[in-house]
């Protein structure tokens, strides 16, 4: 290290260390300096892959799933898929000019949660989060499962090996992910790419034939197996129009991650949104008219996306599995997008101390490395809980991302009213951004209003009609983690008060002793080795054997005598064969009659084996006793390592 600067008695030194090769780096690449974090941002082109390939693959299952719902009335009513998905589409524009406001607003991002918190107070903010970080773990479920479905589509023989696909998967987004956001958004761009320029070629190719009348119908159609056809009923069609909603889960997520987009990053943002918009408008128009054209049966077996693309290519040829890799690679990227927000997410919770700490840590290439794995892990498991099924997993979707479209937009609304009620030249300073007078507040507060309003009412209808489906599940589960987060929120602020030197506690008496407690198991180098560490802090120096059998007590006594150095040993008979117990019961009488000045140290020997299996073979004494005593006052634990080799 070399001093770079001292003030007065404290100096600042720079490590010269530089992490070495190892197979982590191997993996996820060399660790990046703090400084390179400017260089880790992204442009618009890099940015519509990492946060927008949730929102566009969501065109692959948001029409089938609506029209899954239709079915169940007769083939015949599919039509109406088409004005349900127009109204799908209006509802993305009002979203779209809510949240393009709401990332000028709040150009270090945060979206949802950072508005609700500013705006309407601490409770809406965790619910907001709770129901975002809910969504994002289901995006990963769905996409992933959704993409493993278009697999399964057209190669059926795989469809045993559903979940195991869907994990591996998983597995695979976690480690790209891992090795950080510009890195991994160059490895996901070109896939996106390839995806919008198949799936684009297939609807205007579609829509050529149709107009040159050579289209046709599907060849060959999945048979539907439903018996019994429902009546067609407004609670149908809300029903249909619940599930083609999920179609605009992910649009959020660019407010969430403007931090990630290069300078002037609330303009490259908010232009990232408009495309994005765009093209999903566009394809979910214009998939869902031709699939109900073609004449698509939206069945479990064979997806829609399927259907459409080997009516429009005439057979199962190359184009037609180029379109089905593609959309299944888009699916699966879909995660990412969850992947580039959920730590951010959940690093801003945990910043404000409602979540554990640990989020907030970079790791070794600037991401979030815990939220990540986290990540990764609950979607794993909830993968397999529901077998890879997207129509088991969609009735647990959308629910919680309509909830924080309606707290963003409403706080959002009142940040507006409160700007209109500020005189021009006054500012409100808040966590996350400065208010100030805006002459165009009232029509802002109108489209945030109007927003809230739309996605509140959409909530309601998708809570109604998808709750006995399974909705149910994050009704429950959104209050629930509410608590478990206000309940981290009081422990980390408990510790903080108690910590705090602005008001300390009386100040405690000097140690003016300190006993040395050793125990021992034989007398050997390693226990030497703990004696000449113990004589560093005290002459006050007792060894405690535990005896268990006489003999083995009678050579230790004797080799203590030997090398000892005439320090005391305390032999405890133990009739049971127990070790901890009467060490403990003789360090509580130790201390019962201990001066307030007075400090027991344990010093414990402990081997190091040069092989880590080997540590297996050795008890582990200092861990049993830190455990024990850990709620102690005026007992310090030392481990001795003595390395074997």
């Amino acid at each position: 290290m070399n001093i770079k600067e001292s003030v007065s008695n404290i100096f600042i030194e720079t490590t010269g260390f530089t992490p070495k090769r190892s197979l982590q780096t191997m993996l996820i690449g060399r660790p990046l300096a703090t400084e390179d974090a400017p260089h880790q941002t992204i442009g618009k082109l890099i940015g519509l892959a990492v946060f927008s390939s949730d929102a566009m693959s969501s065109v692959a299952y948001g029409p089938q799933e609506l029209m899954m719902i239709l079915v169940a009335a007769g083939t015949g009513l599919l039509h109406l898929a088409f004005p349900i998905v127009l109204g799908i589409v209006g509802l993305l524009m009002i979203l779209t000019f809510s949240y393009e406001q709401t990332i000028h607003a709040y150009p270090d991002g945060g979206g949802a949660y950072i508005v609700a918190r500013d705006n309407l107070g601490e409770l809406p903010a965790q619910t907001a989060g709770a129901a975002l970080l809910t969504d994002y773990i289901l995006t990963v479920a769905v996409s992933i499962s959704s993409g493993v479905a278009q697999i399964v589509s057209a190669f059926p023989a795989l469809y045993t090996y559903r979940v195991e696909i869907a994990v591996a998967m998983i597995l695979l987004i976690m480690l790209i992910n891992l090795r950080g956001v510009k890195e991994s958004g160059i490895t996901f761009a070109v896939p996106t790419y390839f995806f919008l320029v198949l799936i684009f070629a297939t609807v205007i190719i579609g829509f050529v034939r149709l107009l040159a009348g050579t289209l046709g119908t599907v060849v060959n159609p999945p048979t539907l197996e439903t018996n019994v056809l429902q009546p067609l009923t407004m609670f149908l069609i809300l029903r249909s129009f619940a599930n083609g909603t999920t179609s605009l889960t992910g649009v959020e997520a660019i407010s969430n991650g403007i931090t990630a987009f290069r300078e002037p990053r609330a303009k490259n943002a908010g232009i990232t949104l408009l495309w994005m918009a765009g093209i999903l408008g566009s394809l979910l128009i214009g998939i869902t008219f031709l699939s109900i054209h073609v004449g698509v049966i939206p069945v479990d077996g064979e997806t829609v996306i399927s259907q459409l693309a080997r009516t429009v290519y005439g057979s199962r040829g190359p184009l037609y599995l180029l379109t089905i890799s593609a959309t299944t690679i888009i699916l699966v990227m879909a995660a990412n997008t969850a992947f580039a927000d959920f730590p951010r997410l959940g690093a801003l919770h945990a910043g404000d101390g409602f979540l554990p700490r640990q989020l907030t840590y970079r790791g070794s290439r600037l991401v979030f490395s815990y939220g990540i794995v986290a990540l990764s892990v609950i979607a794993s498991l909830l993968v397999i809980a529901f077998q890879a099924s997207v129509t088991r997993l969609i009735p647990l979707y959308a629910i919680g991302v309509f909830l924080s479209f309606t707290l963003s937009q409403t706080g959002m609304a009142r940040r507006w009213w409160k700007s209109g009620h500020l005189k021009p030249g006054e500012e409100i300073v808040e966590p996350g951004s400065t208010v100030r007078y805006d002459n165009g507040w009232k029509h802002k507060m109108i489209i945030n209003g109007l927003g809230a309003f739309c996605t509140a009412v959409v909530m309601i209808v998708f809570a109604v009609t998808k709750f006995k489906d399974g909705a149910w599940v994050v009704i429950l589960l959104t209050p629930v983690l509410v608590t478990i987060f206000f309940s981290i929120h009081r422990h980390y602020k408990n510790l903080a008060r108690q910590l705090s030197l602005d008001n300390p506690a009386p100040k405690k008496p000097h140690i003016r002793r300190n006993r040395v407690i050793m125990p021992i198991s034989g007398v050997h180098r390693g226990t030497l080795e703990a004696l000449r560490f113990a004589r560093t802090l005290s002459d006050d120096i007792t060894a405690v054997h535990i005896s268990v059998d006489a003999k083995e007590t009678a050579k230790v006594e004797e080799k203590w005598e030997k090398w000892g150095e005439e320090y005391r040993l305390i032999v405890l008979n133990s009739p049971y064969r127990v070790f901890l117990e009467p060490l403990l019961d003789y360090i509580d009488k130790l201390a019962a009659v201990a001066n307030p000045t007075d400090i027991i140290t344990i010093v414990v020997p402990q081997f190091i084996p040069q092989h880590w299996w080997t540590s297996f073979l050795h008890t582990r004494t200092a861990e049993s006793l830190r455990k024990a005593l850990l709620h102690r006052e005026n007992i310090v634990i030392t481990e001795v390592p003595y390395q074997v080799k």
